[in-house]
């Protein structure tokens, strides 16, 4: 059997919302990060065997299979494939997924899986814009509530029992973990720089999202969005971002015959499904799959990445699995970093593998909330 392997990993530094990406066409940010995966690994690209990418809101300039609009226009051969993976905001680790899994069975021998969402060209919703209706009355008998994230966060936090100052701790917490990395350039060697083409060419090549000085008084002052009396608020929750990440993958025989030097290997990959109302736990019993299909404990990980799409989805995580909370997003998360949606698992991968290498951490493992109740959870062994 094959084993999957990791020989490269960049990202593109992540946007704010109408900030230094969103020039940007979501197709041309991810022709610069296939790019520049490529260079670093010194391949050449008529190698890749296939693009999985991830994106969410498939429409507008995210339409018609972003992946191959990537692919060709990176100037990459007309012989490399490509397809666009949804599985909402887990859709590029759902990507890594399908990569490994397509290297194990012997489908590939080089393959690209990334991802990418430019929030500020292609809106939330957008993919609904023509009025149709995504829930058909057999789902609404069977779930009379409409499945809502940020209310989902909120029923997370009630469930859990997680009050407002412990939610905006946290939120703080993820800007200063996120702020100390930029400044120890943490983030310098995982990020592919963006040229921006317009009236003024600039390259964009650090994170926007970073809130420097905020405090808990001024989190305090934001008015909650989804409960008039609730805990979810703008600073508390992921930021609308504009980002691409990807990974080449290969199997070890073809990395050897290529005299690459793999960095990490799939150790292990799963999914779970939960209550699509509630829908942001999932990540909970996805990694409680992991460990034990792994052979692995809580304690064997070096490194956790829960994606900070609402400070209680890490918070009810942590509580569930008793995980060391130093290992747990040690340079900040989606809160102070963004979320570019369809790009953000292939990000935070990326961002795992670096940690790991530069400490030497031989375990680490990552999990999202998807839409619909999902998560997907990967656990990646350095070698």
């Amino acid at each position: 059997m094959a084993e999957a392997v990791i020989v490269e990993a960049v990202r593109s530094p992540i946007g704010k919302r109408n900030g230094g990406l969103s020039g940007v066409h979501p197709a041309e940010l991810s022709a610069q990060v296939l790019n520049g995966l490529v260079t670093r690994a010194g391949v050449d690209p008529a190698l890749v065997e296939d693009v999985i990418w991830g994106c969410v809101m498939q429409a507008g300039e995210q339409a018609l299979d972003i992946g191959r609009t990537a692919v060709l226009s990176a100037g990459w051969p007309d012989t490399v494939p490509a397809v666009t993976v949804d599985r909402q905001c887990g859709s590029s680790q759902q990507s890594v997924h399908f990569a490994a899994a397509g290297v194990v069975a012997g489908h590939y021998d080089v393959v690209v899986a990334g991802g990418v969402e430019s929030m500020s060209r292609v809106p939330m919703g957008s993919s609904l814009a023509s009025g149709g209706r995504p829930y058909p009355e057999t789902f609404k008998a069977r779930y009379t509530e409409t499945p809502n994230q940020g209310v989902g966060a909120e029923m997370m936090a009630a469930k859990w029992g997680l009050d407002r100052t412990a939610l905006d701790e946290f939120a703080l917490a993820s800007h200063e973990k996120a702020g100390a990395a930029q400044d120890a350039g943490a983030f310098k060697d995982e990020i592919v720089p963006i040229n921006v083409v317009g009236e003024t060419d600039v390259t964009i090549s650090e994170d926007e999202g970073i809130r420097r000085g905020t405090t808990l008084e001024k989190m305090g002052q934001l008015k909650p969005v989804f409960k008039e009396d609730g805990v979810i608020h703008a600073g508390n929750s992921s930021q609308i971002s504009d980002g691409s990440a990807a990974l080449l993958f290969m199997s070890a025989e073809k990395a050897r015959e290529l005299g690459l030097t793999p960095i990490a290997r799939v150790h292990t990959a799963t999914l779970a499904g939960a209550d699509p109302v509630l829908m942001l736990s999932a990540p909970i019993p996805a990694t409680q799959k992991a460990l034990q299909r792994s052979g692995l404990s809580i304690d064997d990980i070096g490194v956790f990445e829960v994606n900070e799409a609402f400070a209680p989805v890490p918070m009810a995580w942590l509580a569930e699995l008793g995980a060391d909370p130093k290992r747990l997003n040690p340079n900040g998360g989606a809160i102070a970093l963004g979320h570019p949606l369809g790009g953000s698992g292939a990000r935070i991968m990326t961002s795992m593998l670096y940690h790991m290498r530069a400490n030497g951490i031989q375990y680490g493992l990552q999990t999202m909330c998807e839409g619909g109740g999902q998560a997907n959870a990967t656990i990646l062994e350095l070698l």
